[in-house]
């Protein structure tokens, strides 16, 4: 993946795309979930699919909302690998079962992560290491896949050290671990308090080294402080979401929302070069990951007011509650 991501810069390196919005929890900080979406049709996913495979998409990762809950994800999943595109996965782990999970073995699914909140439930969170810990035995016995376990620290999280006994668990199983860094409703910067700067410094001492780590942009988030850095969202990155749009990322909704069918390699160059204004006080830790591919090439040389931006046509994505926050999904 990073190796074809140096050789050509005309390419998505990492996908998020969405087959189903509506989620079986209702987790107060996420803005990214409803209640009532029927699934996107099987049809329709694949024409997704292999239109990401047309543009030279290396690693395609299944979001939502629940991404268990579609009726037909094995079959995404195969779809995805028949291309030769990695395969990813983000659940809750409600609905994980051993049998659950061998038929994402079959499916061929590369990577999974389960974000797990506190170690107990409480009214913002369902996603305790309490509930999901059997869960996480299970995946143990039987992926086949690798297996990530995400954290969070900073505003709103109760007890920040739940972060450090989460990832402690993680990969005494044998699991990846990484935190991440609460940001509101637009993926913005919150700085963190003194303990969950001490709890974000235990954690960086967990877990195995996988591109996933290379996350130093963390070391300035924790601080409060900016990055400075080349944001190639609507290019490396890509979020479909499950209208079929194309956009910068789960928190900027609206831009470009060009439909998936009409991207093409020039819009690929196009926002590659595009700068991002929220980008010095972002913390969407999969598309600094991303961009970490092109940091040191390519200034970006299209002023951020330039982008392509049909509001008119699709207003409902701008309308984004800047008050809810989201765990951020660290890859």
């Amino acid at each position: 993946m990073i190796a074809k991501g140096l050789v050509s810069k005309d390419h998505p390196i990492q996908v998020h795309i969405i087959p189903m919005r509506r989620c079986n929890l209702a987790c107060a900080y996420c803005n990214e979930y409803d209640d009532f979406s029927q699934p996107v049709s099987l049809e329709e996913m694949y024409r997704r699919v292999d239109k990401l495979a047309e543009l030279g998409a290396t690693l395609v990762t299944i979001s939502g909302g629940e991404t268990l809950l579609h009726p037909q994800l094995d079959d995404i999943i195969s779809r995805i690998r028949s291309h030769g595109i990695i395969a990813g996965l983000i659940t809750n782990g409600y609905l994980l079962t051993p049998q659950r999970i061998q038929q994402l073995n079959e499916a061929g699914l590369d990577h999974l992560q389960i974000s797990i909140d506190n170690v107990q439930p409480d009214e913002v969170s369902k996603k305790s290491l309490k509930v999901l810990d059997k869960k996480l035995l299970w995946l143990k016995a039987h992926a086949e896949f690798h297996v990530n376990i995400n954290s969070v620290i900073g505003a709103g999280v109760k007890n920040q050290w739940d972060a450090v006994t989460i990832g402690k668990r993680a990969v005494e199983l044998g699991f990846t671990s990484t935190v991440g860094i609460i940001h509101d409703g637009t993926g913005q910067l919150k700085p963190l308090a003194e303990e969950a700067q001490e709890v974000f410094r235990e954690m960086k001492k967990l877990g195995k080294h996988s591109y996933a780590r290379f996350n130093q942009f963390q070391n300035n988030i924790a601080l409060g402080l900016p990055n400075q850095w080349r944001c190639r969202a609507g290019s490396r990155y890509l979020y479909i979401c499950e209208d079929g749009l194309v956009h910068y990322c789960s928190q900027q909704r609206g831009y470009p929302a060009i439909p998936l069918s009409e991207y093409t390699v020039k819009d690929v160059k196009r926002e590659y070069i595009t700068e991002k204004s929220c980008a010095p006080n972002c913390t969407i830790s999969c598309v600094h990951q991303t961009s970490l591919v092109d940091f040191w090439r390519d200034a970006q040389t299209i002023p951020s007011h330039q982008v392509f931006r049909p509001v008119a046509r699709h207003p409902e994505l701008v309308q984004l509650e800047t008050s809810n926050q989201e765990s951020m999904m660290a890859d």
